[in-house]
């Protein structure tokens, strides 16, 4: 892996398991590890349904944006950024400079299937949440390709594989 930071960045839709492999991964690695959207949750003392409901989504946004500058001055941590974090040109700049970026591709039926009781995700409190899962993507995809090292087909893979390849790629110093 070519980065000076020693970061590795997860990206990808809500549901695609960002959070669950980032913390994995870490612990396998010994970094330490960040979830965006639980960092914005401490900061702020509530929950991202909440700063959606009082700020909006562009509240939100702004916060986001100054979590991931943040985050990326660190050295050797693993990030999973929230599903919307690359719509802002700039947080997609500093990811791909600061950090070895892997998108965690899966389809938004396989994503809904994961997620879809979780009252957690704004985005989805709609009547149809396939439809506006289909809408991101669309809209989503091609930045995160665009943003990502390397594309990791999440839709039915196993996690332990997934952490394995990454723990190949991302050579850690220390081990």
């Amino acid at each position: 892996m070519n980065n000076r930071s020693g970061n590795l960045v997860l990206v990808g839709l809500m549901g695609a398991g960002k959070t669950t492999l980032g913390r994995q991964l870490a612990n396998t690695l010994q970094l330490d590890f960040y979830d965006s959207d639980q960092v914005i949750c401490e900061r702020t003392g509530v929950s991202i349904p909440t700063i959606f409901e009082l700020e909006g989504e562009e509240g939100f946004r702004s916060r986001e944006r100054a979590i991931i500058h943040e985050l990326v001055q660190l050295e050797n941590i693993i990030i999973a950024t929230g599903g919307g974090t690359i719509l802002h040109e700039d947080n997609r700049h500093k990811l791909k400079k600061n950090g070895y970026v892997v998108y965690l591709h899966a389809l938004p039926h396989i994503l809904l299937s994961r997620i879809q009781h979780d009252k957690n995700r704004p985005l989805l409190q709609v009547s149809d949440p396939l439809n506006k899962l289909q809408q991101l993507y669309a809209q989503r995809d091609s930045l995160y390709r665009d943003t990502a090292h390397l594309v990791i087909e999440a839709n039915d893979s196993c996690i332990n594989e997934n952490i394995d390849r990454l723990s190949t790629i991302f050579h850690h110093p220390n081990l």
